[in-house]
């Protein structure tokens, strides 16, 4: 399955995150895996940005993540930069779509995740309307 994330959506919140020397793995380039957890990180901090304190209350559950390794990400002191925006919005789940570009511009990996909204006890429930609408300004 091929990632595609519109373009008018590939500017909603952007990030510099460092990698770390560690992240490499015997190939001398990034391990994926550690990729996968720079797109956790950006989906983090946007999700944290977005809703602040009003995040309380907000129960999520990861369903499913998608990655698509376009180039060797080699390790470098610049940090790598994070696109991401709200690709889709449903009933009781959202996506996450997220561009990782290395120090030159490149498009190392693409990403996408579904995020499930749950009661506390992890049912799913229906996105609640003040999320909705902050989601929505995020997929613009």
């Amino acid at each position: 399955m091929k990632i595609e994330i519109p373009a008018h959506k590939k500017l909603v919140h952007a990030m510099h995150i460092p990698i770390r020397w560690g992240d490499m793995d015997a190939l001398a380039h990034i391990n994926n895996v550690q990729i996968a957890r720079l797109f956790e990180q950006a989906r983090v901090e946007a999700f944290n940005r977005w809703f602040g304190d009003a995040r309380r209350g907000i129960h999520l559950l990861v369903a499913r993540q998608e990655i698509e390794y376009c180039a060797i990400l080699h390790y470098s002191t610049e940090p790598v930069r994070i696109r991401c925006a709200i690709s889709a919005i449903g009933r009781a789940s959202f996506e996450f779509g997220y561009e990782l570009l290395d120090r030159a511009g490149t498009v190392c990996a693409i990403a996408e995740t579904t995020v499930v909204t749950t009661t506390r006890e992890g049912a799913t429930t229906a996105i609640p309307d003040e999320v909705r609408m902050i989601l929505d300004q995020r997929s613009e």
